[in-house]
């Protein structure tokens, strides 16, 4: 099977499960070092919209920066950034300190991770909704806002984010349309 690279300048929906369905995440620090190691490795390279992160697996919708390029660690000049190194890069990061902190070895994650690129408006809009319920779908609570591991709360919320909550809201024609359309009866996935 041949994976496409992640292309600059599209949208994306991006999604992983531990392999064979095995928990990516055991505790509440979990959650919390998965979201600061995705943003080290990954605010250069994508924005990042929406996400939600369940206990064997998560999705996130980003938009692929066009032409990044970041200082070089050494200082002697510049680095362009390829998304999907930027992705593995995490990922390897993240499932090492895992399998450190749970004293297991081999892989975590599925390999490779799945990408579908947005090329149609309403698949955007879907799949806010369907990131954001996914809890609730999968019956982990009876209320995806009682999710703590979603973007849900924070697009609502005024705190400071690395989420595109101002394009995110627009889309939406403001937060009170976005939480309506979250809680109208959508039927699909």
């Amino acid at each position: 099977m041949v994976i496409e690279p992640l292309s600059e300048g599209y949208y994306y929906h991006i999604y992983n499960r531990g392999i064979n369905g095995e928990n990516i995440f055991n505790r509440e620090e979990n959650y919390r070092y998965f979201l600061h190691q995705y943003q080290y490795y990954l605010s250069d390279a994508v924005d990042t919209y929406c996400y939600i992160l369940l206990k064997n697996h998560f999705h996130l919708l980003v938009f692929v920066k066009e032409n990044i390029e970041v200082e070089r660690k050494d200082g002697k000049g510049f680095i362009r950034l390829d998304a999907s190194k930027q992705f593995s890069h995490f990922f390897n990061s993240y499932a090492q300190a895992f399998n450190k902190m749970y004293k297991r070895t081999g892989g975590l994650f599925e390999s490779p991770f799945h990408r579908k690129q947005i090329k149609e408006d309403i698949y955007f809009t879907r799949l806010v909704y369907y990131i954001h319920t996914n809890a609730q779908k999968h019956g982990f609570v009876q209320d995806f806002r009682e999710w703590n591991h979603s973007s849900y709360k924070t697009v609502i919320s005024d705190y400071e984010t690395f989420l595109k909550r101002e394009e995110l809201l627009k889309w939406f024609n403001g937060k009170g349309e976005f939480e309506k359309f979250h809680l109208s009866d959508q039927s699909f996935s």
